[in-house]
């Protein structure tokens, strides 16, 4: 298993299209790693030619991932919206979808379920409550079956989501860690972020992007150490933190994500502090 400082690493399948057999090539190339494992497709008919696929590329799995059919990240405002398990109208499809997610993993014999939740609205108390009980649902339903479910950074401030997370103090819910997202949506410092949700973090992105210029507008997507996550400096704090976990590579932008995807874990693999 290839590693970054004794992390092991991992890669994201949607980063290329969950085509298991791009994934062992690659793995062919660098070195074994895990999976970051989508599985929407998997929770569709024909899933199981999907998992036949998940099997027959050899690649251990760090985490699952699910998302919603109903997002759109066109804009900022759009995601706001439409985002993760928020909107009314598809909580109870949504809610389905999560725990059937979270019977596969437990089937996949993986640890960590990771999703947006959608965007916590401080400034909306009701809003917030009503997230926070959808929330619960799912984390009862993931505890029982030994799964810890993984809120994704961004959608908020570091110190927002550490509120969310310590009022709900709930056992079965920890953090994906995403730098890039910190600057996408423009929530702060990933650097900071890091120590302020030390405590939550068990699962970790490789994801650099710049921040926009233009509030209220998406940052860029970059590839690795070409944006401002200040990638040596995020790498040390997750080392000052005593982080264990996994890096799991990420690339959902650019024209050549299978290059840019094996340059960032070569950049892993040879990374010094």
């Amino acid at each position: 298993m290839i590693k970054c400082n004794g992390w092991p690493i991992s890669v994201c399948s949607w980063s290329l299209a969950n085509d298991f057999d791009t994934l062992r090539s690659l793995a062919e190339q660098t070195g074994p790693f895990l999976l970051h494992l989508a599985l929407s497709d998997a929770l569709k008919g024909g899933g199981e030619d999907y998992l036949a696929g998940v099997k027959a590329a050899g690649l251990g799995i760090s985490a699952t991932m699910i998302d919603f059919a109903h997002e759109d990240y066109s804009t900022l405002d759009s995601i706001k919206i439409t985002g993760g398990i928020v909107p009314d109208e598809h909580w109870p499809d949504d809610e389905k979808t999560v725990l059937a997610a979270i019977d596969l993993t437990e089937k996949l014999g993986v640890k960590f379920l990771s999703l947006h939740f959608g965007f916590i609205d401080p400034d909306n108390p009701a809003a917030e409550s009503k997230l926070a009980e959808r929330t619960g649902t799912i984390a009862d339903y993931a505890g029982q079956r030994n799964i810890t479910i993984l809120m994704e950074t961004g959608q908020e401030t570091a110190g927002q989501l550490k509120h969310f997370l310590e009022t709900l103090n709930h056992p079965a819910l920890a953090v994906n860690f995403d730098p890039a997202n910190m600057l996408l949506y423009d929530k702060g410092d990933p650097i900071e972020a890091v120590k302020t949700l030390a405590r939550w973090i068990k699962h970790v992105h490789i994801k650099d992007a710049t921040r926009t210029q233009t509030p209220g507008t998406w940052g860029a997507e970059v590839p690795w150490s070409a944006g401002q996550v200040n990638t040596a400096d995020f790498l040390n704090a997750l080392k000052q933190i005593g982080y264990t976990g996994v890096l799991a590579v990420e690339r959902e932008a650019g024209d050549d994500r299978l290059a840019d995807i094996k340059s960032a874990i070569e950049k892993l693999k040879n990374f010094a502090e």
